[in-house]
């Protein structure tokens, strides 16, 4: 193999191809390396080498004779370390790696800047230092595809951190350790107790993915439980000399009679007289600037597009250099970046040209809206590009278009002034009878011209005045029904996993999906609405081990994982802690079997059908976690 001067790892094709790009004005050759596509190029006078490895090389396993799900004992799997293996699928790439470290003596580790970036980084190094030792390497951090910010970040090399990567394997050992045991657990109880799952199916459990569906259940409990009630209202239909509308009684009613009996004493009266009238200017301010998870909240609430595909899209946006990168916490824009010239380059979009110029670059000073967090890692996603249609569309399909257009205008919406609107209260007396009616009126559609999702319906009352006089055109008995909570959508269940720490911007889709594929909750019109297995699972453990699908014990184990990160505690002490807390759960749902078994198989039933001319499930060796 040919000698290159620096090789660059980054960790997906499309970023390795952005590299090669820009650092050779688009002159670079492809070769294979170990059935590894390895893009060469002249930079700085030598020879490169750009990859994108597709993330984690390594994943964590047991050894061998603990993949034997009937031979090995669950609990045995709090007792020993796990072993650090090749990823499935990831052994081109590491052969691929240990060819190009005998080829180099430097290596450019391009990995995303965050976390889980940090760990394949580590990774790589353990890779390429195994076949030559000698190897030197430099850590970038980057926030967008862009040619700047790859000559910048390269122009910025940085050590890597351990303390990042730390958090990541610890997670990984731990998310192993009480998945695998207890998805063994709960598949064998059901198994040995004649009520075995389909074939390739399990109980899973995951101290993320539990969780998560202990808030789908709890909602959906709360829904059904709750209890309707009638009521009813009186509502009257007014007129003045130009406009007619209609009116609430400001008291309801529970029973029927008593609505009837006022309104046909006030149909009698037949008029109305003006008691107050009242408005008051209030503003909206725009969205804050984009972070992940509201990233895929609001791609969920107003494209409905389902998480897990909104990050897939979102990373392909990235890779291609149209936004910048999409995992990220922060909501304020650095001062490091031009927010007048990222604007600019939509002053000739066709429909979003004139606004940018009116609304946003005619201000001498841009009026811009800033969150409170920030990562110190990666600005608020963000635009890089002005793009038609047509062409996002014929790369990445209609979806991938509205999420980029989603994400333009979010930009532009927070450079944009607040929508102003006047509420409007209107109280009218018939006898001795007070009725109300509210009023919207739009003053100054502001941000909302081009962030058009959160554009209110108006619904403007005329100017009245005290004490005239408006006929009455009929009074109505309303019958209403008090409203059960809604399940919950995946909006509102994203934001909730935000709020007690389960996952991280890069793994909550992904606890979402897993659930979906095991067939514990099902998305039927943006609402997450739980399976019988799904309830049968959380009512199991809630009643042998609560704390195991409590969200505030995520939370805890997010915060002590942070404490790696940020240098305050040992990696081994906090795995063996949580171990520790999760081994006491463990025991106490193996000494409550019988009582989870029977719930369980109920479940099972429900969703796969009665154990008739079914194949018993046979977990295969060597699957050693959920």
């Amino acid at each position: 193999m040919m000698r290159f001067d620096a090789v660059v790892v980054a960790e997906k094709p499309g970023v390795a191809r952005a590299f090669a790009t820009y650092l050779s004005q688009g002159r670079y050759a492809s070769i294979n390396v170990a059935g590894v596509p390895i893009l060469v190029f002249k930079c700085k006078g030598g020879e490169w080498a750009a990859v994108g490895i597709k993330g984690h090389l390594m994943d964590f396993d047991f050894p061998k004779k603990y993949n034997d799900w009937r031979s090995a004992d669950p609990i045995e799997l709090f007792r020993i370390a796990p072993i650090r293996v090749i990823r499935r699928g990831m052994a081109k790439y590491v052969n691929a790696l240990s060819k190009l470290a005998l080829s180099t003596d430097l290596v450019i580790l391009a990995l995303d800047a965050d976390v889980e970036g940090e760990a394949i980084a580590f990774e790589v190094m353990h890779v390429m230092r195994r076949a030559n030792p000698r190897l030197k390497f430099s850590r970038i951090w980057f926030s967008a595809v862009t040619k700047d910010d790859i000559l910048d970040a390269l122009s910025k090399p940085r050590y890597p951190d351990p303390r990042l990567a730390n958090k990541a394997f610890a997670r990984m050992v731990l998310d192993l350790v009480i998945g695998a045991s207890f998805t063994r657990t709960l598949t064998l109880m059901v198994e040995k107790n004649d009520g075995g799952l389909p074939r390739g199916k399990i109980l899973s459990y995951g101290p993320c993915q539990t969780p998560v569906l202990y808030l789908v259940v709890k909602r959906a409990l709360e829904r059904e439980n709750f209890r309707k009630k009638k009521f009813y209202q009186l509502i009257a239909t007014l007129e003045n000399s130009n406009y007619r509308f209609r009116v609430k009684y400001e008291k309801d009613f529970e029973r029927k009679d008593e609505a009837e009996t006022l309104a046909a004493k006030l149909r009698k009266i037949g008029k109305a007289t003006v008691a107050e009238f009242a408005s008051k200017v209030v503003s909206r301010e725009p969205p804050e600037p984009l972070a992940t998870v509201e990233l895929e909240r609001r791609a969920s609430r107003f494209l409905n597009i389902r998480p897990k595909n909104t990050m897939a899209l979102a990373e392909d946006l990235y890779q291609e250099g149209l936004i910048s990168y999409p995992r990220t916490d922060t909501t304020i824009y650095p001062p490091t970046i031009n927010l007048r010239a990222i604007a600019s380059m939509f002053l000739h979009h066709e429909e979003l040209g004139e606004y940018v110029r009116q609304k946003i670059l005619s201000q001498s000073m841009l009026c811009v809206r800033q969150g409170k967090e920030d990562d110190k890692a990666h600005p608020p996603i963000h635009p890089l590009k002005c793009v038609s249609s047509d062409k996002v569309v014929k790369r990445f399909g209609i979806d991938g278009w509205k999420l980029y257009d989603l994400v333009v205008r979010h930009f532009l919406a927070t450079l944009s002034p607040p929508l102003k609107m006047e509420r409007q209260l209107v109280k009218v007396e018939i006898g001795n009878c007070m009725f109300a009616a509210e009023g919207l009126k739009i003053l100054d559609y502001g941000y909302t011209l081009v962030y058009y999702y959160e554009r209110p319906h108006e619904r403007a009352l005329p100017e009245f005045s005290i004490g005239e006089q408006l006929k009455v055109l009929n009074i109505e008995v309303i019958e209403r029904e008090t409203e059960p909570p809604p399940y919950l959508s995946e909006s509102e269940l994203l934001r909730l996993m935000k709020h007690y720490g389960i996952g991280t911007d890069a793994t909550m889709q992904d606890h979402i999906h897993t659930n979906v594929e095991r067939r514990y909750f099902e998305i039927q019109r943006k609402s997450c609405i739980p399976t019988p297995l799904g309830r049968a699972l959380i009512k199991a453990l809630s009643e042998a081990v609560p704390e195991a699908i409590s969200p505030e014990i995520r939370g805890k184990m997010e915060s002590m994982l942070k404490n790696i990160a940020e240098g305050n505690a040992d990696p081994d002490e906090v795995i063996e802690t949580i171990k520790r807390e999760f081994l006491e759960y463990f025991l106490r749902l193996k000494s409550a079997e019988s009582k989870v078994v029977e719930t369980l198989i109920e479940g099972v039933n429900a969703v796969y059908g009665k154990r008739l001319n079914r194949e018993s499930h046979r977990p295969k060796p060597g699957a050693s976690s959920a």
